[in-house]
């Protein structure tokens, strides 16, 4: 045998990992995820696929695919649906809890933070410099999707088409989904390649065979599941989720702050296709401007928080909770009342996302090829590029800017800002974050930790109001 030969002989494979053995990379895994979906899964990526070898390059995108076409937080659910296939149920649940666990209790101890010291010179200027570089990020996010999801003049007319109908004619965002993915269907079972494109994060090489991973090429026996096993399975985890929802509707009313909250979340579970930032833009239209939970700064600050942490973007939504049940927090104290909200707001957002992965991985093989499904796909992620630009406008205006104006011609309405009100230091930390991201090439976390250390600087010089 040639030293050339033996160059390209493929490695042994990897020999079998115990649940206890996954535990501690699932949760290194959760630890190193910082900076968004596309972050995430490139570090699940480098970890599962290069690193370990426990999925191929082609398993790992064709999981990733069916993520995207979820509701909800791809890149967790890309960690469970990975962890069920290693190791059954068993292993989705260890590796989608833990990759949530770490960004729940930093979030809710910010939220603390928040509610107790939020006031406080300093904590402020460490917001008002988070929010300056958010902009930044979620500028940044349009880039990325949309370098990947505007490959084609129809894509680009839908993402136009959706911006223009949620920011100027307040078009809810489950309609524009509901739009983009009946289009993209039709046109992928007609066979054209009007949409086309493909999930954000992975490597566009394949240097890993699935041959040659841990899981190998096979479907394992838990993949063929029976119609009861289905059954069962939707049962439990509908009954895991629903449950409590129905609960608090019976013992406390649909007016009650945690039945809203409870159902908000669950409708938004269900609803938020395009991944975590096209969440955000549902909850900004909703959360911020009807229900009047928190305030548009105040949804940039938990924007901020989530963004510094570990785990998914739209631990987020846990702040959210937070600061709606602590502001009516009835008879409960209000930190007492935020805890449960935020967690009953975490608990109704993730707990359909484990539902979605038990009981749809196991027939997943069956949307492989699937040009009408892959069209729905592409064209929810064109139409998402546009629901993102609408989300970063939002947070221009409200970071830019003290005040906006709501202007309004027949259908046409929309937030306009008041140029008198400009904020020249917050526009000034804005430009350089987006310098930093987009000239200097910084990744997020070096970037917020740099305006939120330039906001206190700037509270010590005296010039934050």
């Amino acid at each position: 045998m040639t030293a050339a030969t033996m160059d390209v002989a493929p490695p042994a494979p990897p020999q079998p990992v115990t649940l206890r053995q996954a535990f501690w990379v699932w949760l290194r895994i959760a630890m190193l995820s910082f900076g968004g979906p596309a972050g995430q899964i490139a570090v699940m990526h480098r970890i599962l696929v290069d690193e370990k070898r426990w999925i191929g390059e082609q398993r790992f995108l064709h999981a990733l695919n069916y993520c995207m076409l979820l509701p909800g937080p791809e890149a967790q659910q890309l960690a469970t649906y990975i962890g069920w296939l290693m190791h059954r149920t068993k292993g989705g649940i260890v590796a989608g809890v833990l990759f949530i666990l770490p960004g729940a209790v930093a979030v809710m101890a910010l939220s603390w933070v928040y509610v107790l010291y939020g006031r406080v010179g300093i904590v402020s200027a460490l917001f008002f410099g988070l929010k300056a570089a958010v902009l930044a990020v979620v500028l940044q996010a349009v880039v990325r999707i949309g370098g990947r999801a505007l490959k084609t003049a129809p894509a680009r007319l839908l993402a136009t088409a959706a911006f223009v109908l949620i920011f100027f004619f307040g078009a809810p965002f489950p309609l524009i989904v509901l739009g983009a993915s009946l289009i993209g269907w039709w046109s992928g079972k007609q066979g054209h390649a009007a949409f086309r494109g493909g999930g954000h994060g992975a490597s566009k090489s394949a240097t890993v065979a699935d041959a040659d991973t841990l899981l190998g090429e096979d479907l394992p026996a838990h993949a063929r599941p029976t119609w009861r096993e289905t059954v069962q399975t939707a049962l439990i985890w509908l009954a895991l989720w629903l449950i409590p929802v129905a609960a608090l509707l019976i013992a406390l009313g649909p007016d009650d702050v945690f039945s809203r909250i409870a159902t908000f979340f669950s409708t938004m579970a269900m609803v938020t296709f395009g991944g975590a930032y096209a969440v955000l833009a549902y909850v900004a239209q909703q959360a911020v401007e009807n229900y009047g939970w928190l305030s548009p700064a105040e949804m940039l600050d938990g924007l901020g928080m989530a963004e510094t942490t570990p785990g998914p973007l739209i631990m987020v939504l846990q702040f959210v909770g937070f600061l709606g049940a602590y502001r009516e927090a009835g008879a409960l104290s209000p930190l007492l009342a935020g805890t449960l909200g935020g967690l009953l707001a975490t608990w109704v957002t993730f707990v359909p996302c484990f539902l979605w992965i038990f009981l749809g991985a196991p027939f997943i093989e069956r949307l492989r090829g699937n040009a009408a499904v892959a069209g729905a796909l592409s064209a929810i992620t064109a139409a998402v590029v546009g629901v993102v630009l609408n989300l970063a406008v939002w947070f221009a205006l409200h970071t830019l800017f003290r005040q906006t104006a709501m202007l309004s011609l027949g259908p046409i309405r929309f937030d306009a800002p008041v140029l008198g009100s400009v904020d020249p230091w917050a526009t000034l930390l804005a430009g350089a974050a987006i310098v930093a991201v987009f000239t200097l090439r910084a990744n997020v976390i070096a970037t917020l930790l740099g305006t939120s250390a330039a906001g206190i600087v700037l509270h010590f010089l005296g010039v934050l109001g």
